[in-house]
C-alpha cells in the first residue's frame, strides 16, 4: 500500500452553507466536486459558476468529477478555472487522450473515471496520459450507496499496471467509502479516496476524515 488521500465529496454536504461545509473539511488533501448533468446520470448538481465560487472560497484543491454528457466540450473550462485536477468519465469523451492532454496543457491534471462494469483493460494504455484512474466502487449519480466489493479485483489490476508502468498514476476510488470499506480498496491498490457521508454525515467532519487515514496508516507515518 502507497499513500493515503482523502477527497472529502460536498455531494453530501450542505448546498445552503457551502463555505461554511468547506471550513469543516480544513485537513482534507482536496475537495471532491461532483458535477452532473442528469443525463450521463440520474442526477443534477452543480455547473461552472458554482465550482468556480468553490475555488475561491476554499483553501484546498479542487478535485472536480465531470458526470456529464459532451464532456470533450466542458472539461477544459473546469480546467481554467484553476481546479487542481479534473475527472472525465470514459464513456462520456469521444477522444480521452485529446482531452487528457486538453487538461494538461492547460496546467490541470489529467484524471479518467470508469464505470463500475467498464474493464480497466482497453485504457492501460492509456496511462502514460493520465494523472489520476478512478474507479467507482458504485454506480456514478447519487452518494450513500454501498461499496461494491465486486469492484476489488479491478482495483488489483489497476494498481499491477500502473505499478508496471513505473508512472505517478494516483488510484482512486469513490463510492461507498467508510471505515469498513476503506482499508479493503487501500489493500487492493487505491491510494486516493473520495469519502462523502461517511465525512459529512457525522458531527465532526475533520476528525472523521482523521479516522478515515488512520484505518490505513494506523501509525500516523504512512504506509
Amino acid at each position: 500500500m502507497g499513500s493515503c488521500r482523502i477527497h472529502p465529496s460536498i455531494l453530501s454536504a450542505d448546498f445552503a452553507n457551502l463555505e461554511s461545509e468547506l471550513r469543516r473539511i480544513s485537513t482534507a488533501d482536496a475537495v471532491h466536486v461532483d458535477v452532473m448533468d442528469n443525463h450521463f446520470v440520474p442526477n443534477l448538481t452543480i455547473g461552472l459558476p458554482v465550482v468556480k465560487r468553490i475555488g475561491e472560497a476554499s483553501e484546498l484543491p479542487l478535485d472536480v468529477h465531470l458526470m456529464i454528457n459532451d464532456v470533450d466540450r466542458w472539461a477544459p473550462g473546469y480546467a481554467d478555472l484553476g481546479a487542481d485536477s479534473v475527472t472525465f468519465h470514459a464513456e462520456a469523451s469521444a477522444a480521452p487522450i485529446r482531452l487528457a492532454r486538453e487538461l494538461r496543457s492547460r496546467g490541470t491534471k489529467a484524471a479518467m473515471a470508469l464505470r463500475p462494469a467498464t474493464a480497466v483493460e482497453p485504457y492501460l494504455d492509456m496511462l502514460p496520459e493520465l494523472d489520476m484512474l478512478l474507479l467507482m466502487t458504485v454506480e456514478p449519480g447519487f452518494g450513500g450507496q454501498a461499496f461494491l466489493d465486486v469492484i476489488l479485483p479491478k482495483i488489483r489490476r489497476a494498481r499491477a499496471a500502473i505499478d508496471g508502468s513505473g508512472l505517478p498514476v494516483a488510484l482512486q476510488v469513490d463510492g461507498g467509502i467508510t471505515r469498513d470499506t476503506i482499508l479493503r480498496a487501500a489493500e487492493a491498490g487505491a491510494d486516493v479516496f473520495v469519502a462523502g457521508s461517511s465525512v459529512y454525515g457525522t458531527e465532526d467532519p475533520d476528525a472523521a476524515i482523521d479516522a478515515l487515514r488512520h484505518v490505513v496508516a494506523p501509525t500516523g507515518t504512512g504506509l
